[in-house]
C-alpha cells in the first residue's frame, strides 16, 4: 500500500478529496483517512506538527497499515532564488539541521549517530526539479538559522517533518519520496505572512501535480 504521511489536515485536504470510498479512523490518535487514490489502495496519516509527530506518523505507517512505499506532500519554506514560491519540487535529500553531535562525534551538524553522513537520501521519481530539505523543530526568522541552512548546510528548503520521516524509512528500508511546494521565501519579509498569504496558492499547485505525483511513486 502506498501511504502519505502529512503534517497538517489543511495539507491533506488536496489528497483526501479525490479518494474514492473513503474510511475514517484513528490510530496511536493520528487521524488516517482510507480509500483508492486514482485506482489504487491507498491511506493517508495526518500525523501533525514536527518531526516526533513525523516519525511516529511514519512508523505507523510501516507497522500497521504495511505501506510499501511512503509520500509526503505540503507546503515548506524557501532558501535561496532556486526555489519559488508556488512551485513543486521533488526532494533528494533531508537533513536534521537541529540535531548536533558535532562536539561528541566530531561529525558535520545534522548527521545522526548511527550514520557517516548528515544528509539522508530520499526514492526520487518524476521530472521535478531535485532539492535539498533541511528539517527542524522550528518555525522562524533567525538569521543564525538562515546561515546554518544556507551556509553550512546549503539546504534549499526548509520544514518540519520531511527528515524525521527520512530517517524512520532509512531504518525501515522503506522508500520514501517527498514533494515540497514552497509557500514563503527566505529574506522576503516576515515567513508567517508569506505562508498564509500564499496557501490558496500552493494548495492549487498540489491539486494539479497530485496525480502526476501518485503515479510516478506508483510506477518507481
Amino acid at each position: 500500500m502506498i501511504c502519505f504521511v502529512i503534517a497538517m489536515d489543511k495539507e491533506a485536504r488536496p489528497v483526501i478529496a479525490r479518494l474514492q470510498q473513503a474510511k475514517e479512523s484513528k490510530i496511536c490518535g493520528k487521524r488516517v483517512i482510507y480509500g483508492t487514490l486514482f485506482g489504487e489502495n491507498t491511506a493517508i496519516i495526518v500525523c501533525g506538527v514536527g518531526k516526533v509527530n513525523a516519525a511516529c506518523g511514519a512508523q505507523t505507517a510501516i507497522d500497521l497499515l504495511k505501506a510499501d512505499k511512503i509520500i509526503n506532500v505540503g507546503v515548506a519554506g524557501g532558501l535561496n532564488d532556486g526555489v519559488k514560491v508556488g512551485e513543486i519540487y521533488t526532494i533528494s535529500a533531508a537533513v536534521q539541521y537541529d540535531f548536533d553531535l558535532t562536539q561528541l562525534n566530531g561529525t558535520k551538524i545534522g548527521t545522526l549517530d548511527e550514520c557517516a553522513e548528515n544528509y539522508i537520501p530520499l526514492a526520487i521519481c518524476g521530472d521535478y526539479p531535485q532539492k535539498l530539505l533541511a528539517t527542524g523543530d522550528r518555525f522562524n526568522d533567525s538569521p543564525k538559522d538562515f546561515e546554518l541552512l544556507t551556509k553550512t548546510l546549503a539546504a534549499d528548503v526548509r520544514d518540519m517533518e520531511g527528515g524525521a520521516i527520512a530517517q524512520v524509512c532509512m531504518h525501515a528500508q522503506v522508500p520514501f519520496f517527498s514533494f515540497k511546494i514552497i509557500s514563503d521565501s527566505a529574506g522576503s519579509g516576515s515567513t508567517t505572512e508569506q505562508y498564509l498569504k500564499n496557501l490558496s496558492l500552493c494548495f492549487c499547485t498540489m491539486e494539479r501535480e497530485l496525480q502526476n505525483v501518485f503515479n510516478c511513486v506508483k510506477e518507481a
